[in-house]
C-alpha cells in the first residue's frame, strides 16, 4: 500500500494487472503514486488532444480515476510505462473501451517530455497491440487522434495502422480513426 495522490490515506494497488516487458519499458498497472507525473502531463500544452478545454484540477482528477477505475470495469485498461531499473512513469499505453466508444482503441500518452522521439511509445504501443490481440482476443482495434496531432499520426502510421474513412470517429472536431493492421492467428491444425 502507499498513500493517496493527496496524502490523506493507504490505498491499496490494483491486483490481476499484468506487467508486460519490452526490451527498454516495463508497463504496469497505474497507482496513486503516477498523479504527479499524470497531473504535470495534463497541466501541460501536451494534453491539448487529451482533454475538451482548459486545464482543470476536477477533470484530471476524474480522468486519473478513470484510467484506474476502466481495469476494474473492464478486465484490461491503460498501462504505466517505465524505464527498466527507473520507477519514474513516462506515459500511458492501453487497451481501451469506455461504455460510449464506438470501437475497441488502443490509446497513448507520452507523460515526459523529455524521452518524446526515441520510440519508447512505439515500444509500448506494439506490446499493448499484441496483449490485446493475443491475451484479449481482440479481432481489430483503432486509435482515435486528433488531425493536429502530428507525433500521434506518426505514431500510429508507424505502427502500421491507416486512416479508416468508414469507422466512426469521436468528438467535435471529429477525430481521425486509424485502424490498426488485423492480427495474423496461426492455425493449429496447419502445424500438425
Amino acid at each position: 500500500m502507499s498513500l493517496s495522490p493527496m496524502g490523506l490515506s493507504p490505498v491499496p494497488s490494483l491486483s490481476g494487472v499484468p506487467v508486460l516487458e519490452t526490451e527498454r519499458l516495463i508497463l504496469r498497472a497505474p497507482q496513486a503514486s503516477d498523479w504527479p507525473g499524470f497531473h504535470a502531463m495534463q497541466q501541460s500544452d501536451r494534453a491539448r488532444f487529451l482533454r475538451t478545454g482548459d486545464y482543470d484540477l476536477s477533470n484530471t482528477w476524474r480522468s486519473f480515476g478513470h484510467m484506474i477505475g476502466h481495469w476494474v470495469l473492464q478486465g484490461f485498461g491503460m498501462f504505466v510505462w517505465q524505464a527498466k531499473g527507473d520507477a519514474t512513469p513516462l506515459g500511458m499505453t492501453g487497451p481501451w473501451f469506455p461504455a460510449t466508444w464506438p470501437e475497441r482503441e488502443i490509446g497513448w500518452a507520452v507523460w515526459e517530455p523529455s524521452v518524446e522521439g526515441k520510440g519508447l511509445a512505439f515500444e509500448a504501443a506494439t506490446a499493448v497491440r499484441r496483449f490485446a490481440f493475443d491475451v484479449l482476443g481482440w479481432e481489430t482495434a483503432v486509435s482515435y487522434v486528433m488531425p493536429e496531432n502530428t507525433r500521434s499520426r506518426a505514431l500510429a502510421e508507424r505502427l502500421g495502422a491507416v486512416i479508416d474513412p468508414q469507422a466512426q470517429s469521436l468528438g467535435t472536431p471529429p477525430c481521425l480513426v486509424y485502424r490498426h493492421p488485423a492480427p495474423i492467428r496461426r492455425n493449429p491444425e496447419a502445424q500438425s
